[in-house]
């Protein structure tokens, strides 16, 4: 599965666009506008999008990808 294909398949489970996922990882202190805060591991936001979303695994780490810095 494309990364693409990730993202549009969280959209639509979620009804979460990568750019309110980016905008949430902000909010809770996970993010900044340049990416993920110093020290924010993998974990802390898998976690997260898997106990608030109910996620999976690899679709939570999609969203990790995401905030890291990866273009869709």
């Amino acid at each position: 599965m494309s990364f693409q294909a990730y993202l549009d398949n969280i959209q639509t489970k979620t009804g979460k666009s990568p750019a309110d996922f980016k905008t949430m990882a902000v909010q809770k202190g996970f993010a900044g506008p340049d990416g993920l805060s110093p020290g924010v591991k993998a974990t802390q936001i898998t976690d997260w999008l898997k106990a608030e979303f109910g996620l999976s695994h690899g679709h939570a780490m999609a969203i990790f990808a995401l905030l890291k810095g990866k273009s869709s």
